[in-house]
C-alpha cells in the first residue's frame, strides 16, 4: 500500500468533507486544537457543559477526549458524549494526557477504555505504557520513561484495549494488534511547544473522521502533522517563531507535498 498517497488522499477528503470535530479538551490547548482543526480542514467546536453533550455528539463526525484538565463535571459530561458516539458509530480519540502521574487520570483513562468503544488511544509512551501494565513513568504530563519499547507498548496496549493504539515519540508506532505502522515525521521543536500533542489528536480525528480503517487514518494525519513540523522549522529560529510558522504551514500544505515527504512504513 502506498500511504504516502493515502495521506495525500485524505488531507483531500478532509478539506473536502470538513468534518466537525467535537472536543471536549483541556483549557490550555483550547484555541491551538480549534485552530489546528480549521487550518487542516475540519470544523471544530469545544463544547463542555454536560446538558449540550448528547446533541452536540448527535452531530459531530469524530470526538476528542483529552483528559488534561479534569474534574468531576466534565468527567460526566465526557462519559455522555462518549456513550452518544458509541451508538452513531463515530470515532472516539481518546488523548489520556497525564495518565500515571495521578490515580485521578489514570483511572479516568481506563473507565473509558474499559467501558466505551474508544476508537483511538494516542498518547506518549510513558502514558501509554501504564495504561497498558508495562511500567513507565509519567512527570506531569511529559513521559519520563515507558516500560517497553514503543512499538511493543503499541501493540500490547491495542490487543488489551482492543482498539487502536497510537504511541507519540521521536517515531510514532500506530498499531490494532495485527497492523503497526510506524511515521518518522516530525521536528524537536514540537516537543518546546505547549499543546503539541492535543493538537496532534486533533488531525487524527480529522483523519479518522473520513477515512475507513483508524490504523492507516492515524498514521496518515500524524505524518501529515509531521510534515509541517519540518517543513516550519526550516523558516523558524526557535519554538517562539516555529509555531506561528507550523499553523501557517498545517495551512498551506497540499496533498502533493505530503505525497512527497510522508513517511509511513510497516513496522
Amino acid at each position: 500500500m502506498n500511504y504516502a498517497k493515502t495521506a495525500g488522499e485524505l488531507l483531500a477528503k478532509v478539506r473536502k468533507v470538513h468534518p466537525l470535530l467535537h472536543h471536549i479538551t483541556n483549557y490550555v490547548v483550547m484555541n491551538d486544537c480549534a485552530n489546528m482543526a480549521l487550518h487542516i480542514g475540519g470544523s471544530p467546536v469545544m463544547a463542555h457543559a454536560h446538558n449540550e453533550m448528547e446533541e452536540m455528539t448527535g452531530i459531530a463526525s469524530a470526538l476528542v477526549i483529552n483528559i488534561g484538565t479534569l474534574d468531576n463535571e466534565w468527567i460526566e459530561g465526557m462519559k455522555v458524549a462518549a456513550k452518544k458516539a458509541s451508538t452513531r458509530g463515530i470515532p472516539i480519540i481518546l488523548d489520556p494526557v497525564g495518565a500515571g502521574a495521578t490515580k485521578l487520570r489514570t483511572q479516568t483513562a481506563l473507565n473509558f477504555l474499559n467501558n466505551y468503544p474508544v476508537g483511538v488511544l494516542k498518547g506518549n509512551l510513558g502514558e501509554i505504557s501504564v495504561l497498558a501494565g508495562l511500567g513507565g513513568e509519567v512527570r506531569g504530563v511529559d513521559s519520563a520513561s515507558g516500560g517497553a519499547e514503543a512499538k511493543i507498548c503499541a501493540v500490547e496496549a491495542a490487543d488489551k484495549f482492543n482498539t487502536v493504539v497510537a504511541v507519540t515519540g521521536k517515531e510514532d508506532y500506530i498499531s490494532d494488534g495485527k497492523t503497526t505502522l510506524c511515521v518518522s515525521n516530525g521536528h524537536k521543536w514540537l516537543s518546546a511547544i505547549t499543546g503539541s500533542g492535543c493538537c496532534a489528536g486533533t488531525v487524527v480525528s480529522a483523519f479518522c473522521a473520513v477515512g475507513d480503517n483508524l490504523v492507516t487514518a492515524s498514521a496518515c494525519g500524524l505524518a501529515v502533522y509531521g510534515i509541517a513540523s519540518e517543513i516550519a522549522a526550516q523558516n523558524a529560529n526557535g519554538p517562539a517563531s516555529f509555531r506561528t510558522a507550523f499553523f501557517d504551514t498545517v495551512y498551506n500544505l497540499t496533498p502533493e507535498i505530503v505525497e512527497k515527504h510522508a513517511r509511513i512504513e510497516n513496522a
